[in-house]
Protein backbone atom coordinates (compact mmCIF):
# COMPACT_ATOMS: atom_id res chain seq x y z
CA UNK A 1 0.00 0.00 0.00
CA UNK A 2 1.31 3.43 -0.88
CA UNK A 3 2.11 5.63 2.11
CA UNK A 4 2.61 9.36 1.82
CA UNK A 5 6.26 10.37 1.94
CA UNK A 6 6.06 13.24 4.37
CA UNK A 7 3.56 11.48 6.58
CA UNK A 8 5.96 8.64 7.32
CA UNK A 9 9.52 9.89 7.18
CA UNK A 10 10.24 11.67 10.49
CA UNK A 11 12.43 14.34 8.95
CA UNK A 12 13.31 17.33 11.10
CA UNK A 13 13.22 19.42 7.93
CA UNK A 14 10.54 18.22 5.48
CA UNK A 15 10.89 21.41 3.41
CA UNK A 16 14.60 20.71 2.81
CA UNK A 17 13.85 17.11 1.91
CA UNK A 18 11.13 18.27 -0.48
CA UNK A 19 13.60 20.64 -2.22
CA UNK A 20 16.08 17.82 -2.69
CA UNK A 21 13.43 15.60 -4.25
CA UNK A 22 12.23 18.39 -6.52
CA UNK A 23 15.81 18.98 -7.68
CA UNK A 24 16.23 15.27 -8.41
CA UNK A 25 12.94 15.30 -10.29
CA UNK A 26 14.22 18.07 -12.55
CA UNK A 27 17.58 16.38 -12.96
CA UNK A 28 16.13 13.00 -13.90
CA UNK A 29 13.19 14.31 -15.92
CA UNK A 30 11.54 10.91 -16.28
CA UNK A 31 9.66 10.79 -12.97
CA UNK A 32 6.28 12.25 -12.02
CA UNK A 33 6.38 15.71 -10.48
CA UNK A 34 3.69 15.01 -7.89
CA UNK A 35 5.64 14.11 -4.75
CA UNK A 36 2.43 12.82 -3.20
CA UNK A 37 2.57 9.83 -5.54
CA UNK A 38 5.81 8.53 -4.06
CA UNK A 39 5.63 5.26 -2.13
CA UNK A 40 7.62 4.79 1.05
CA UNK A 41 8.67 1.55 2.70
CA UNK A 42 10.62 1.34 6.00
CA UNK A 43 13.74 -0.80 5.63
CA UNK A 44 15.26 -3.19 8.16
CA UNK A 45 18.96 -3.46 8.87
CA UNK A 46 19.90 -0.11 10.39
CA UNK A 47 20.47 0.12 14.13
CA UNK A 48 20.53 3.79 15.11
CA UNK A 49 19.28 5.35 11.86
CA UNK A 50 15.86 5.00 10.27
CA UNK A 51 15.99 4.02 6.60
CA UNK A 52 13.24 4.25 3.97
CA UNK A 53 13.02 3.05 0.39
CA UNK A 54 11.22 5.58 -1.80
CA UNK A 55 9.69 4.34 -5.07
CA UNK A 56 9.22 7.12 -7.60
CA UNK A 57 6.78 6.38 -10.49
CA UNK A 58 8.08 7.23 -13.95
CA UNK A 59 6.05 9.39 -16.31
CA UNK A 60 5.80 6.75 -19.04
CA UNK A 61 4.39 3.99 -16.88
CA UNK A 62 3.66 3.27 -13.27
CA UNK A 63 5.01 -0.26 -13.66
CA UNK A 64 8.61 0.89 -13.46
CA UNK A 65 9.85 3.16 -10.68
CA UNK A 66 13.03 4.91 -9.83
CA UNK A 67 14.09 4.09 -6.30
CA UNK A 68 16.12 6.01 -3.77
CA UNK A 69 16.89 5.69 -0.11
CA UNK A 70 16.22 8.26 2.59
CA UNK A 71 18.25 7.91 5.80
CA UNK A 72 17.16 9.75 8.94
CA UNK A 73 19.89 10.04 11.56
CA UNK A 74 19.37 8.69 15.06
CA UNK A 75 19.47 10.81 18.19
CA UNK A 76 22.80 11.53 19.82
CA UNK A 77 25.03 9.74 17.31
CA UNK A 78 27.07 12.91 16.66
CA UNK A 79 28.73 12.26 20.03
CA UNK A 80 30.54 9.36 18.38
CA UNK A 81 31.78 10.89 15.11
CA UNK A 82 31.81 14.05 13.01
CA UNK A 83 28.93 13.96 10.53
CA UNK A 84 30.73 16.14 7.96
CA UNK A 85 33.74 13.80 8.05
CA UNK A 86 31.40 10.86 7.54
CA UNK A 87 29.78 12.52 4.52
CA UNK A 88 33.18 13.25 2.96
CA UNK A 89 34.11 9.60 3.46
CA UNK A 90 30.75 8.52 2.01
CA UNK A 91 31.30 10.56 -1.14
CA UNK A 92 34.92 9.44 -1.57
CA UNK A 93 34.08 5.76 -1.11
CA UNK A 94 31.21 6.07 -3.59
CA UNK A 95 33.48 7.69 -6.23
CA UNK A 96 35.74 4.66 -5.97
CA UNK A 97 32.89 2.24 -6.56
CA UNK A 98 32.46 0.87 -3.05
CA UNK A 99 29.02 2.14 -2.10
CA UNK A 100 25.91 4.13 -2.99
CA UNK A 101 26.13 7.72 -4.28
CA UNK A 102 25.03 10.66 -2.17
CA UNK A 103 22.07 12.40 -3.83
CA UNK A 104 21.39 15.11 -1.27
CA UNK A 105 21.44 16.17 2.38
CA UNK A 106 18.84 17.71 4.67
CA UNK A 107 18.80 18.59 8.35
CA UNK A 108 18.75 15.28 10.16
CA UNK A 109 19.40 12.98 7.23
CA UNK A 110 20.39 12.36 3.62
CA UNK A 111 19.16 10.90 0.33
CA UNK A 112 21.21 8.10 -1.21
CA UNK A 113 21.27 6.03 -4.35
CA UNK A 114 19.25 2.86 -3.84
CA UNK A 115 21.36 -0.29 -4.11
CA UNK A 116 19.49 -3.16 -5.76
CA UNK A 117 20.62 -5.73 -3.25
CA UNK A 118 19.45 -7.22 0.00
CA UNK A 119 20.94 -6.69 3.42
CA UNK A 120 22.57 -9.77 4.89
CA UNK A 121 21.02 -11.62 7.81
CA UNK A 122 22.82 -12.93 10.87
CA UNK A 123 22.84 -16.46 9.42
CA UNK A 124 24.31 -15.24 6.11
CA UNK A 125 27.57 -14.44 7.85
CA UNK A 126 28.05 -18.14 8.55
CA UNK A 127 27.52 -19.21 4.92
CA UNK A 128 31.01 -20.13 3.63
CA UNK A 129 30.29 -18.80 0.14
CA UNK A 130 28.94 -15.45 1.35
CA UNK A 131 31.68 -15.21 3.97
CA UNK A 132 34.32 -15.61 1.23
CA UNK A 133 32.71 -12.80 -0.77
CA UNK A 134 32.68 -10.55 2.31
CA UNK A 135 36.34 -11.33 3.04
CA UNK A 136 37.33 -10.41 -0.51
CA UNK A 137 35.32 -7.19 -0.45
CA UNK A 138 36.74 -6.21 2.94
CA UNK A 139 40.28 -6.65 1.60
CA UNK A 140 39.51 -4.19 -1.20
CA UNK A 141 37.79 -1.83 1.23
CA UNK A 142 40.87 -1.77 3.46
CA UNK A 143 42.98 -0.69 0.48
CA UNK A 144 40.93 2.48 -0.17
CA UNK A 145 43.30 5.43 0.00
CA UNK A 146 41.39 8.19 1.79
CA UNK A 147 43.17 11.57 1.49
CA UNK A 148 44.45 13.14 4.68
CA UNK A 149 45.61 11.86 8.03
CA UNK A 150 46.06 8.10 8.28
CA UNK A 151 46.60 7.98 12.04
CA UNK A 152 45.10 5.01 13.90
CA UNK A 153 42.04 6.34 15.75
CA UNK A 154 40.73 3.45 17.82
CA UNK A 155 42.60 4.27 21.03
CA UNK A 156 42.08 8.03 21.15
CA UNK A 157 38.45 7.57 20.18
CA UNK A 158 37.90 5.25 23.14
CA UNK A 159 39.69 7.63 25.50
CA UNK A 160 37.35 10.41 24.34
CA UNK A 161 34.35 8.16 24.92
CA UNK A 162 35.48 7.42 28.47
CA UNK A 163 35.23 11.14 29.25
CA UNK A 164 31.82 11.38 27.61
CA UNK A 165 30.57 8.32 29.49
CA UNK A 166 31.74 9.77 32.80
CA UNK A 167 29.93 13.04 32.09
CA UNK A 168 26.67 11.28 31.23
CA UNK A 169 26.67 8.38 33.65
CA UNK A 170 24.95 8.01 36.95
CA UNK A 171 27.29 7.30 39.86
CA UNK A 172 25.91 3.75 39.98
CA UNK A 173 26.68 3.05 36.31
CA UNK A 174 30.11 4.66 36.59
CA UNK A 175 30.96 2.41 39.54
CA UNK A 176 29.51 -0.72 37.93
CA UNK A 177 31.56 -0.30 34.76
CA UNK A 178 34.67 0.88 36.58
CA UNK A 179 34.93 3.97 34.40
CA UNK A 180 37.62 5.53 36.61
CA UNK A 181 39.94 2.68 35.61
CA UNK A 182 38.92 2.11 32.00
CA UNK A 183 41.35 4.65 30.51
CA UNK A 184 44.23 2.80 32.18
CA UNK A 185 42.86 -0.40 30.69
CA UNK A 186 42.77 1.18 27.21
CA UNK A 187 46.37 2.36 27.60
CA UNK A 188 47.45 -1.09 28.76
CA UNK A 189 45.70 -2.85 25.87
CA UNK A 190 47.15 -0.42 23.33
CA UNK A 191 50.64 -1.21 24.61
CA UNK A 192 49.99 -4.95 24.54
CA UNK A 193 48.79 -5.10 20.93
CA UNK A 194 51.48 -2.72 19.69
CA UNK A 195 54.44 -4.90 20.66
CA UNK A 196 57.38 -4.37 18.34
CA UNK A 197 57.85 -8.00 17.37
CA UNK A 198 56.11 -7.43 14.03
CA UNK A 199 54.66 -4.67 11.88
CA UNK A 200 50.87 -4.51 11.89
CA UNK A 201 49.09 -3.65 8.65
CA UNK A 202 47.05 -0.46 8.82
CA UNK A 203 44.10 0.02 6.45
CA UNK A 204 40.94 2.02 5.99
CA UNK A 205 38.64 0.09 8.32
CA UNK A 206 34.86 0.05 8.48
CA UNK A 207 34.86 -0.60 12.26
CA UNK A 208 31.18 -1.64 12.34
CA UNK A 209 30.95 -4.59 9.98
CA UNK A 210 27.77 -6.18 11.30
CA UNK A 211 25.44 -8.01 8.93
CA UNK A 212 23.13 -4.99 8.54
CA UNK A 213 25.97 -3.02 6.95
CA UNK A 214 26.64 -5.60 4.24
CA UNK A 215 24.50 -6.05 1.12
CA UNK A 216 24.54 -8.69 -1.60
CA UNK A 217 23.18 -8.59 -5.13
CA UNK A 218 21.48 -11.95 -5.57
CA UNK A 219 22.00 -11.90 -9.34
CA UNK A 220 25.70 -10.99 -9.47
CA UNK A 221 26.84 -11.96 -5.94
CA UNK A 222 28.39 -8.49 -5.67
CA UNK A 223 28.96 -7.37 -2.07
CA UNK A 224 28.48 -3.74 -1.03
CA UNK A 225 29.62 -2.45 2.35
CA UNK A 226 27.51 0.49 3.55
CA UNK A 227 27.36 3.01 6.44
CA UNK A 228 30.76 4.52 7.20
CA UNK A 229 29.89 6.42 10.37
CA UNK A 230 32.70 4.82 12.38
CA UNK A 231 35.15 4.25 9.51
CA UNK A 232 38.76 5.30 10.04
CA UNK A 233 42.31 4.08 9.66
CA UNK A 234 43.04 1.25 12.09
CA UNK A 235 44.92 -2.05 12.19
CA UNK A 236 43.11 -4.42 9.82
CA UNK A 237 43.20 -7.02 12.60
CA UNK A 238 40.82 -4.81 14.58
CA UNK A 239 38.29 -4.76 11.74
CA UNK A 240 38.50 -8.54 11.37
CA UNK A 241 38.08 -8.98 15.13
CA UNK A 242 35.07 -6.70 15.22
CA UNK A 243 33.46 -8.58 12.31
CA UNK A 244 33.95 -11.89 14.11
CA UNK A 245 32.39 -10.45 17.28
CA UNK A 246 29.37 -9.30 15.25
CA UNK A 247 28.69 -12.93 14.31
CA UNK A 248 27.37 -13.33 17.87
CA UNK A 249 24.60 -10.76 17.35
CA UNK A 250 21.09 -10.90 15.92
CA UNK A 251 19.67 -7.38 16.03
CA UNK A 252 16.33 -8.53 14.66
CA UNK A 253 15.55 -11.08 17.34
CA UNK A 254 13.19 -10.59 20.29
CA UNK A 255 16.25 -9.74 22.40
CA UNK A 256 18.47 -7.73 20.00
CA UNK A 257 20.82 -6.60 22.78
CA UNK A 258 21.79 -10.16 23.75
CA UNK A 259 24.98 -11.62 22.28
CA UNK A 260 25.32 -15.39 21.96
CA UNK A 261 28.97 -16.06 22.68
CA UNK A 262 28.63 -19.67 21.59
CA UNK A 263 28.30 -18.29 18.05
CA UNK A 264 31.76 -16.71 18.03
CA UNK A 265 33.47 -18.35 15.04
CA UNK A 266 35.85 -21.18 15.85
CA UNK A 267 39.44 -21.26 14.70
CA UNK A 268 38.65 -23.15 11.48
CA UNK A 269 36.03 -20.58 10.47
CA UNK A 270 38.29 -17.64 11.36
CA UNK A 271 41.18 -19.22 9.48
CA UNK A 272 39.04 -19.73 6.38
CA UNK A 273 37.92 -16.09 6.45
CA UNK A 274 41.51 -14.84 6.84
CA UNK A 275 42.76 -17.12 4.05
CA UNK A 276 40.05 -15.79 1.73
CA UNK A 277 40.90 -12.28 2.82
CA UNK A 278 44.61 -12.64 1.99
CA UNK A 279 44.27 -14.65 -1.22
CA UNK A 280 41.66 -12.27 -2.68
CA UNK A 281 44.42 -9.76 -3.45
CA UNK A 282 46.42 -12.35 -5.39
CA UNK A 283 48.81 -13.22 -2.59
CA UNK A 284 49.74 -16.77 -1.70
CA UNK A 285 49.31 -16.79 2.07
CA UNK A 286 52.21 -18.05 4.11
CA UNK A 287 51.26 -20.13 7.13
CA UNK A 288 53.13 -17.79 9.46
CA UNK A 289 51.19 -14.79 8.09
CA UNK A 290 47.88 -16.57 8.65
CA UNK A 291 48.89 -17.52 12.19
CA UNK A 292 50.04 -13.99 12.96
CA UNK A 293 46.82 -12.42 11.72
CA UNK A 294 44.78 -15.01 13.63
CA UNK A 295 46.66 -14.12 16.83
CA UNK A 296 46.42 -10.38 16.29
CA UNK A 297 42.72 -10.62 15.52
CA UNK A 298 42.02 -12.51 18.73
CA UNK A 299 43.76 -9.83 20.80
CA UNK A 300 41.80 -7.09 19.07
CA UNK A 301 38.50 -8.67 20.11
CA UNK A 302 39.35 -7.13 23.50
CA UNK A 303 39.45 -3.68 21.90
CA UNK A 304 36.11 -4.40 20.22
CA UNK A 305 34.53 -5.26 23.59
CA UNK A 306 35.79 -2.02 25.17
CA UNK A 307 34.81 0.07 22.14
CA UNK A 308 31.21 -1.12 21.97
CA UNK A 309 30.90 -1.34 25.73
CA UNK A 310 31.62 2.39 25.98
CA UNK A 311 29.36 3.06 22.98
CA UNK A 312 26.51 1.28 24.76
CA UNK A 313 26.92 3.25 27.98
CA UNK A 314 26.77 6.58 26.12
CA UNK A 315 23.96 5.45 23.82
CA UNK A 316 21.86 4.42 26.78
CA UNK A 317 21.73 8.06 27.82
CA UNK A 318 21.32 9.77 24.44
CA UNK A 319 19.40 7.35 22.19
CA UNK A 320 15.70 6.63 22.55
CA UNK A 321 15.28 3.52 20.40
CA UNK A 322 14.11 0.31 22.04
CA UNK A 323 17.42 -1.37 22.74
CA UNK A 324 18.81 -2.26 26.15
CA UNK A 325 22.14 -0.47 25.72
CA UNK A 326 23.25 -0.85 29.34
CA UNK A 327 22.74 -4.61 29.34
CA UNK A 328 24.56 -4.78 26.01
CA UNK A 329 27.49 -2.92 27.61
CA UNK A 330 27.48 -5.29 30.57
CA UNK A 331 27.93 -8.21 28.20
CA UNK A 332 30.80 -6.56 26.32
CA UNK A 333 32.67 -5.59 29.49
CA UNK A 334 32.06 -8.98 31.06
CA UNK A 335 33.51 -10.66 27.99
CA UNK A 336 36.49 -8.31 28.05
CA UNK A 337 37.40 -9.25 31.62
CA UNK A 338 36.77 -12.94 30.92
CA UNK A 339 38.90 -13.10 27.79
CA UNK A 340 41.70 -10.74 28.77
CA UNK A 341 43.74 -13.22 30.87
CA UNK A 342 43.13 -15.98 28.33
CA UNK A 343 44.36 -13.95 25.37
CA UNK A 344 47.12 -11.79 26.80
CA UNK A 345 48.72 -14.61 28.77
CA UNK A 346 49.83 -15.96 25.39
CA UNK A 347 52.33 -13.15 24.98
CA UNK A 348 55.83 -12.66 26.42
CA UNK A 349 54.97 -9.79 28.79
CA UNK A 350 52.47 -12.04 30.57
CA UNK A 351 54.47 -15.25 30.67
Amino acid sequence: MAIGLFGLIPSSSPDELKKILQTLSTKWGDVVEDLGSLEVKPMKGAMTNEVFMVSWPRKETNLHCRKLLVRVYGDGVELFFDRDDEIRTFEFVARHGHGPRLLGRFAGGRVEEFIHARTLSATDLRDPNISALVASKLRRFHSINIPGDKTVLIWDRMRTWVGQAKNLCSAEDSTEFGLDNIENEINFLEQEVNNDYHQQEIGFCHNDLQYGNIMIDEDTSAITIIDYEYASYNPIAYDLANHFCEMMANYHSDTPHILDYTLYPGEEERRRFICNYITSSGEEPREEDIEQLLDDTEKYTLASHLFWGLWGIISGYVNKIEFDYIEYSRQRFKQYWLRKPQLLSLYPSHN
